[in-house]
């Protein structure tokens, strides 16, 4: 079977976020994707099988399925349009989270993805020490999201996983902060899921989109996820949607050999 890993969110490899690929013409079973999740040791490895005129879409991380992930969708959609159906410009996606729509535009691959504002949440101070700085702002959706007071902060952030993990609320936790250079800057950390950081975090924009569009009053931003690989993604507020674009770069094409 083909085995695919992109670099979303990234201009050249080494940046970004990487996610396997797999596109197949069924399903294997749900403990043999699992499997090899484990074994490709990557925050994502999506599988997908074309059902009519869309594809059905899933994705594993290395402790679990999960019901949304932003850069393993854009690495998808690259390796469809690269691969497999080179003139196809719009991608449809059929997921846990509804269908999932890319567009190609030029270098840059939109995805039009849910709007999920978090709602207010008490902070703890478990929280607090898990984080090892006190936020500003908590929010709980999904994940637990934490407005920092800088970029410095965010950048700086050296939190306790083990802690995080701890936390009894959210999958993962999310922190952002207003930017210089950007409109906002973020960092994902999932340890609840056996992946301390996520370099480059799609879904988290679900949430961050909605934010930062009534904080700054602004409908398309460009935000900088600021972990150690970091990646660029340009956002947009449309209505009940968000639209979260990025590049993507190939690093490796290999043959996973299951039987």
């Amino acid at each position: 079977m083909k085995y695919y890993v992109v670099d979303a969110f990234a201009s050249k490899v080494f940046e970004g976020n990487p996610a396997g690929v797999c596109i197949m013409n069924e399903w294997l079973s749900d403990d043999i994707m699992q499997k090899i999740a484990i074994e490709n040791n990557l925050s994502e490895t999506a599988f997908a099988v074309k059902e009519g005129d869309s594809y059905r879409l899933r994705w594993f991380t290395p402790g679990n399925e999960i019901d949304l992930c932003g850069h393993a969708t854009l690495a998808t959609a690259y390796v469809i349009s690269t691969f497999y159906e080179k003139a196809m410009k719009s991608i449809r996606f059929q997921t846990l989270s509804g269908e999932l729509i890319v567009v190609k535009k030029g270098d840059l691959y939109e995805m039009d993805f849910p709007s999920r504002m978090p709602e207010v949440h008490p902070l703890t101070d478990q929280m607090v020490d898990a984080l090892g700085v006190k936020p500003k702002e908590t929010y709980l959706g999904r994940d637990l999201m934490f407005v920092l007071e800088s970029e410095s902060d965010v950048i700086h952030l050296d939190p306790d996983f083990t802690k995080l993990s701890s936390l009894p609320d959210g999958l993962g936790v999310l922190v952002t902060a207003k930017s210089e250079q950007y409109d906002f800057v973020s960092r994902s950390f999932f340890p609840k899921i056996n992946v301390n950081e996520d370099p480059v975090c799609g879904s988290a924009h679900c949430n961050f989109i909605p934010y930062w569009a009534g904080r700054l009053n602004k409908r398309e931003m460009t935000a900088r996820q600021v972990s150690k690989r970091g990646g660029t993604l340009f956002c947009k507020l449309s209505g009940e949607r968000v639209k979260i674009s990025g590049q993507a770069a190939l690093y490796s094409v290999g043959d996973i050999r299951i039987h």
